[in-house]
């Protein structure tokens, strides 16, 4: 009996050893998944991008500004020049905060008095805009102690300082739903077209009857298209089925328009279409296009800031996640749904995805 045993193991290990695709698959998942992990799950925001309205334009106002950007948590990337321009930085997902130092703050701390100064807050990432609130507190007090501490014969308590207003904008409440739920469109529609196009391709292949086909009048393309569009037919219908889930059960709000999320979704289907088709190329057997679409999909998740804030991300790893798709789809979505953001907010992120589509699509074919 042990013999037989053995001589199965060693036939297993044969059959492992020879089929180099699914070896490299076996040992790479788990160091991918290990450095992934290891540097992506992080909730430690640093380098948040900040925006400065920087109403009175005196020393002591670009003090302050200096003060946050010293912090390590905060870079100045936009100087806004209106209160309409750092709103639509936010609503652009240019910035993922704002400080607004409103006119006659110098005057105030040479009064003796506090001075008021805001700092606006993206809330659609409840991580990254705990975070960054803390932060905020944390650098207008320590400031405020300066100042306090500069002025003759000043107490803590009486003497002249900063208050910083903080305010969350989009998810004032910061419920981790209005986060995640929209993200999952993004996620679902790449993982069902992705998956389900490369198995329905390579299940033709390997059943035999992709001859049959082939001899038949039906051109490439035509067959191509045709294995996809039920599919695309599904994937919208679950992306209208989470909706409607999540803003009667979970209490999302839709800000922004159903018809524009749903014809960008349709941008971002053709690059997930054409990964799919791109992994049946390549793919012998089911099996190996399962194991080959999870291994583009894990780290397309752990990357594109589903889970993980991409503040959060070592700057390689940020670099990297520009090359996901995945990364522009949640932007659009949570940008449609919680921001209320039109097109031409988004044609930047747009831009990106019919780039990928049209690159995959040529690299598939």
């Amino acid at each position: 009996m042990l013999r037989r045993v053995l001589s199965i193991t060693r036939k297993e290990f044969l059959h492992i050893v020879r089929d180099r695709r699914t070896l490299a698959v076996m040992f790479l998942i788990p160091v991918i998944q290990l450095l992934l992990l290891g540097y992506a799950a992080t909730t430690d925001v640093k380098h948040l991008r900040t925006a400065v309205l920087d109403q009175d334009r005196t020393a002591r106002s670009r003090a302050l500004v200096e003060a946050y950007r010293v912090s390590g948590y905060f870079d100045i990337t936009y100087q806004a020049e209106s209160q309409a321009g750092l709103e639509r930085a936010m609503d652009g997902s240019r910035v993922r905060a704002g400080l607004v130092i409103p006119p006659g703050y110098e005057r105030a701390l040479l009064r003796g008095e506090k001075a008021q100064v805001a700092f606006v807050i993206d809330g659609s990432d409840p991580a990254v805009a705990s975070a960054a609130l803390a932060a905020a507190q944390g650098v207008g007090q320590a400031q405020s102690i300066a100042v306090v501490a500069q002025s003759l014969g000043g107490r803590l308590e009486s003497g002249p300082g900063i208050n910083v207003e903080t305010r969350v904008w989009y998810n004032p409440s910061m419920e981790s739903a209005n986060f995640m739920i929209p993200g999952l469109i993004g996620v679902i529609l790449m993982m069902l077209t992705m998956l389900f196009t490369a198995l329905a391709i390579v299940r033709e292949r390997e059943q035999g009857t992709i001859e049959q086909l082939i001899v038949t009048p039906v051109r490439p393309l035509e067959l191509i298209v045709g294995k996809v569009i039920p599919y695309v037919g599904i994937a919208f219908w679950d992306l209208l089925e989470i909706l409607a889930i999540g803003v009667l059960w979970f209490g999302i709000p839709i800000h922004g328009s159903i018809v524009l999320l749903l014809e960008l979704s349709a941008v971002f289907l053709v690059t997930s279409l054409g990964l799919g088709i791109l992994v049946s190329t390549v793919s012998k057997t089911q099996q190996e296009a399962m194991m080959l679409t999870f291994m583009l999909l894990l780290p397309s998740i752990f990357l594109s800031g589903y889970f993980f804030p991409i503040d959060a991300m070592p700057p390689f790893l940020q670099a990297v996640s520009r090359l996901v798709p995945l990364t522009y789809a949640l932007v659009i979505v949570r940008s449609i749904l919680l921001k209320g953001s039109d097109f031409a907010l988004l044609a930047g992120e747009v831009a990106a995805l019919a780039a990928f589509g049209l690159g995959v699509m040529v690299l598939a074919s």
